[in-house]
């Protein structure tokens, strides 16, 4: 019961401080790391444009 509190009273916080504009950007920013960080642990990495062509190349190479 405790638990359930402290997570209401941590979501009004997150809610009170972020907006509710910015609150669903907040959530697709979250869930874009949170598949980054699960694609970087299953070892599936994914090349971004900003990449210079060597790192493509090495990236290729494993």
């Amino acid at each position: 019961m405790n638990l359930d509190k402290t997570l209401i009273i941590a979501l009004i916080l997150v809610l009170v401080v972020v907006g509710p504009t910015q609150l669903p950007k907040l959530a697709k920013s979250f869930g874009r790391s949170a598949k980054a960080l699960k694609d970087g642990m299953d070892g599936k990495f994914e090349v971004s444009a900003g990449e210079s062509d060597a790192a493509k190349a090495e990236s290729v190479k494993d």
